[in-house]
Order: C-alpha cells, then sequence, then structure tokens
C-alpha cells in the first residue's frame, strides 16, 4: 500500500490527548499528520514549577518532533488550526504569521485542549494571567520575582507592601500548587538576600468562591492541604468571590460585604473554556456542547452524527468526567486503538470507560495530599507518590534525568535553579504599573 493510498489521520494537538493517540496507531496502515500551534509538548502537570523557578522550560517541554522521531508513519505540521470543513474533510492551519495551508483527512482526532476562563471577565487578563503555556509560565516567574524586585525600591511602606501581597485566585490543584510554591520562595529561598525588606513578611492569599480548596478531592484531604498551607503562612479564604481585577488590586466579594485586597501581582487558576476551534466544530457538526464549550460526544469519544471525528481530552464532555491528565492520556489511547480496531476491518470495541487513578496534588515540599481508589495519603507519603508519578510521566532521557537535579536542589535545599528574569520588558512594565498606581488617588478598603 503506498501513502498516497493509506488512511489519513489528523491528529490535533500535541498535549497528552494527541500525543498518546498517534502513539497508538503506530503500528496502524494509516498516515498520521500531527498539527500543533508550538513546536513542543508541554508536561502541563509541572508547568506551575516553571513558574515559580524550580524547573526550566526545557524539563516540562519536549519538541514534538522528538517524540514521534522514531514513528515511521507520523509527521509534524507546525501552524494553529483555524477551521475544519466536515464536508470536504480537510483542516485548515497556518504557522505564526505563515501562509495557510489544508491538510486533508479520513479520520480526525481534536485533542486542542482549553483556554483560561475569565467567567465573562475576560479584561481580568491583562492583571490576573493565567498558566496554560510555557509563556505564560516564563512571564508569571518574572512578574513573581520581579515584585520583590520592585518592594526593594520602595521607599513608601504601603507600595512596598502591595508588591509583597500576591493573590492567586482558585483553590483547585494549580491554585494550591502555587500557593505553596510561592509561600516557600517568600520563606525559604529569599530570606538574606535584600536589605530593605524581609520577603518572609510577603502576603500569599488563596481566593475562591467554591467552600473549600481542592473540591475534587476528599474534604479530609482538602482539609489537610489547607493545614499545610496556613502553617506556611497562605491565607486561605473561600467562599469568596473576586468581582474586579485592576492594576493594585482585586475587589472580593464576601458574605460581609464588598472588600479591596490591594496587591500588585495576581495570578488567576479559576477555570477553563474550550477552545475557540470546538465551537468551529460544533457548528459545523450540530454537535450539542456543554457550559465551558466542550463538545459533548458519544460514548466511542466520536461527535455525534460523524464517526469520522473524534474529540478527545479537555475538549470533549462525557459524563462529567473531570480535566485532568489521565482523561486525555486515556481518552486518546482509547480513539488510536478505535481506529485501528476499523482500519483491521474488526467490530467496534467497548465505549470509553474511564480509569480513575485518583488526584493528587503537591502543596510544598514533602508535602502532598492523594486520594486513591481505597486509599489516601498526605504528607511526606503523598509527596513521594507525587514526585514518583510525575516522574514516570515525563518524556524518558534528559526531562527525567535534569528534573531530579532540579527537584534535589530545590526540594533538598533552599535554592531555586530558575530565578533569572531575562525579559527586561517584565521589569519595565513592573515600573510602569508602579508609576500608574503611586499617580493614582489612594484607595481604602471597602466594606459594604
Amino acid at each position: 500500500m503506498t501513502e498516497q493510498a493509506q488512511h489519513r489521520v489528523v491528529v490535533i494537538g500535541a498535549g497528552f490527548g494527541g500525543r498518546y493517540a498517534t502513539k497508538a496507531l503506530r503500528t496502524a496502515p494509516a498516515h498520521v499528520t500531527v498539527l500543533n500551534g508550538t513546536n513542543h509538548h508541554v508536561f502541563e502537570p509541572l508547568i506551575y514549577q516553571v513558574a515559580t523557578g524550580v524547573l526550566s522550560p526545557g524539563e516540562v517541554a519536549t519538541p514534538v518532533r522528538e517524540l514521534f522521531r522514531r514513528q515511521r508513519n507520523a509527521e509534524v505540521l507546525l501552524g494553529w488550526v483555524t477551521d475544519v470543513d466536515v464536508e470536504a474533510r480537510t483542516v485548515t492551519a497556518a504557522a505564526p504569521g505563515g501562509v495557510p495551508y489544508q491538510v486533508p483527512y479520513d479520520t480526525l482526532i481534536v485533542a486542542a485542549g482549553t483556554a483560561q476562563s475569565y467567567f465573562g471577565n475576560d479584561r481580568f487578563a491583562e492583571h490576573a494571567p493565567g498558566l496554560k503555556s510555557l509563556d505564560d509560565a516564563v512571564e508569571l516567574r518574572a512578574r513573581i520575582l520581579s515584585a520583590f524586585e520592585m518592594a526593594e525600591l520602595e521607599t513608601d511602606p504601603a507600595a512596598a507592601e502591595r508588591w509583597l501581597t500576591f493573590v492567586v485566585v482558585g483553590a483547585g490543584p494549580t491554585g494550591v500548587e502555587l500557593a505553596g510554591q510561592i509561600a516557600e520562595i517568600a520563606h525559604r529561598t529569599l530570606p538574606g538576600e535584600y536589605r530593605r525588606i524581609d520577603p518572609a513578611q510577603a502576603r500569599i492569599v488563596l481566593v475562591d468562591a467554591v467552600d473549600r480548596i481542592l473540591p475534587t478531592f476528599h474534604p479530609k484531604s482538602s482539609a489537610r492541604a489547607e493545614k499545610r498551607l496556613r502553617k506556611l503562612g497562605v491565607e486561605v479564604r473561600v467562599g469568596t468571590r473576586v468581582v474586579d481585577v485592576d492594576e493594585a488590586g482585586v475587589e472580593l466579594a464576601t458574605a460581609n460585604g464588598t472588600e479591596r485586597l490591594a496587591a500588585m501581582t495576581k495570578v488567576w487558576s479559576a477555570g477553563v473554556t474550550a477552545a475557540p476551534l470546538a465551537r468551529r466544530i460544533a457548528e459545523a457538526t450540530g454537535a450539542p456542547t456543554d457550559r465551558a464549550g466542550r463538545i459533548r460526544v458519544e460514548p466511542d469519544l466520536t461527535v455525534p452524527g460523524h464517526p469520522e471525528i473524534f474529540v478527545v481530552g479537555d475538549l470533549m464532555s462525557l459524563d462529567n468526567l473531570p480535566g485532568v491528565a489521565q482523561v486525555s492520556i486515556q481518552g486518546g489511547a482509547y480513539a488510536g486503538r478505535t481506529i485501528r480496531r476499523r482500519l483491521a476491518g474488526k467490530p467496534a470495541g467497548k465505549p470509553f470507560r474511564y480509569l480513575d487513578k485518583g488526584n493528587i496534588a503537591t502543596v510544598s515540599r514533602f508535602s502532598a495530599v492523594a486520594d486513591l481508589p481505597g486509599l489516601r495519603l498526605s504528607g511526606l507519603a503523598g509527596w513521594l507518590l507525587w514526585l514518583g508519578v510525575h516522574w514516570a510521566y515525563l518524556p524518558k532521557g534528559r526531562n527525567r534525568m535534569s528534573s531530579l537535579v532540579r527537584w534535589a536542589v530545590a526540594f533538598g535545599g533552599r535554592g531555586r535553579a530558575e530565578r533569572a528574569v531575562t525579559s527586561q520588558q517584565v521589569l519595565a512594565r513592573a515600573a510602569m504599573r508602579a508609576a500608574a498606581v503611586a499617580e493614582e488617588p489612594e484607595r481604602t478598603p471597602v466594606r459594604s
């Protein structure tokens, strides 16, 4: 069979779903084209460690071409997918700044992932960036570290306090992990390095409208995580909704009224929404979507009425499955196996069934909570499990070895291997923000 006559599979996205779908097709009589907007696959569960200086971008990112170098039936093309023609069965994509091109398909796997959701308040993004890409992580790392530098330059104690206040919005795993790591930077890494400020006096506030942190975990695990965060000095404010975000702070709605919290550094990890591509596919196929814009799929992960289109990972909606890496991994592998069966002329397999392997979230060094089937772990035992699981899922080779070294530096000692602020633009913007805030009339906390 020539390559031209082979079944053409196009995979949109090289995240967990796209990666495992492509790997599952390595022995299939098909030509697989992987389309991705960047040249790298990101290990998202550890991206917060790039933002807090534990790991470098290279430790959580692997070139997509390296992942599939030995898979002879797969090719990789750089490009953001802008449209899918379900009638002509073509995908339109373009590299950044490049000319659009089309790729035909016989079977399509959509694993495009999600974007940060601000629940209709997209203007918040300018002042409270999310954490969905390597660029986001590097930007956030620069903002966190620059905040201490700007505080050192301040002569006004109130202005220095604003720079030393960090607000993390969203108390899911990412928010909890970020808050814990910022606290460790302030309390373990930086003390003794400044002369005008005490980094340990930094205020880290974790905010969410839910009634407890880590709401997808068992209540006892949530309670243990909160206890550890408070011991680190993190203020945990649940049942508190963010109603406004600006350059100098956030407005919070609580049971007692409205309160303003002055803070120059804000991070948003409160929700996700489907990528715009999901809406285009839903409109073209007539597929229903959920409140987050994710496509409701059939039990075999295909779009209703279009068995040639699979949707996997964060972009699919099925049985209230959580938006975690394991759903993407298992869904991608299932889609690849299903296509293999079709091409081999075998009858359809069983519907997709998600195997819940549990939840794990770190709180600080040597402390994590883990909810496993029939077992709950916390503290050092949970942390060791977290370490082993994440190390095992990292791509083999340099990522694993160098990550172990970085973890030894960060967790065994007080250092952070990645503390350089390489973007002078970040420092310049920080200075401009400070000047703009200084010119504004002083805002006092308001309660109503």
